[in-house]
């Protein structure tokens, strides 16, 4: 396969394939043209990176209720997050991994809302049988996943990472508390977390939004 078919997958252009995995845009421009050729370990390496993100290019839509699904317990039933979060691991009865909203929850940065009817999760597509689940990928890198109390949730940095990827489908208001918390406990700094280059401009935003969310 080459670097246009592998591009075409992701429905990319050569610019934000460029800025994807960090690759100058002009190489990537040689490369589909033919005027070099990328090498082979190179090719590989951008294979693993390309099937990872297809598989975890699952989110479209946000789901709607029915009454065909199974309902999963409802945050306003349990006085803290935490014990809500192992019912829910519980009634779902396999491994998941919490995300956004909810691994924010488990990081103490977000405390969720009392008509929380949107589940993020990695995880199985049989997920999906219960109403409100949102699967973002079937798989994540353990390198990217936390657990505390036996439950487990992505990693600060991953979750805003995703948050930004799946920001058209996410109300932004858990993202911008958690990172005006993350801010003002960390000395007045965001050092710490690193956001790949095709999303810097978005988080400047987001950060704006963070530093000024308790000033209003």
């Amino acid at each position: 396969m080459d670097v246009k078919a592998m591009r075409d997958m992701l429905g990319d252009t050569q610019m934000e394939f460029s800025k994807r995995y960090n690759i100058p845009f002009r190489t990537i421009q040689n490369w589909e043209l033919g005027s070099r050729k990328p090498p082979e370990y190179v090719i590989e390496l951008l294979k693993q990176r390309i099937e990872n993100d297809m598989i975890n290019k699952k989110s479209k839509a946000l789901p709607d209720y029915s009454e065909k699904k199974i309902n999963l317990p409802k945050r306003s039933d349990y006085i803290g997050t935490s014990s809500w979060l192992k019912s829910l691991k519980e009634q779902m009865g396999e491994e998941v991994v919490f995300a956004l909203d909810e691994a924010l929850m488990c990081q103490e940065l977000f405390g969720g809302r009392n008509d929380e009817f949107l589940i993020w999760v990695y995880g199985s597509d049989n997920l999906k049988r219960f109403n409100g689940i949102v699967v973002l990928g079937n798989e994540i890198s353990s390198y990217d996943v936390r657990c505390k109390n036996g439950i487990k949730y992505t990693s600060f940095n991953r979750t805003i990472i995703d948050s930004i990827a799946n920001e058209n489908l996410l109300d932004m208001q858990g993202i911008t508390e958690a990172l005006s918390k993350y801010y003002y406990s960390n000395n007045n700094s965001f050092e710490g977390i690193y956001i790949p280059p095709e999303y810097s401009k978005r988080f400047a935003e987001l950060a704006d939004d963070a530093i000024n969310y308790y000033k209003h």
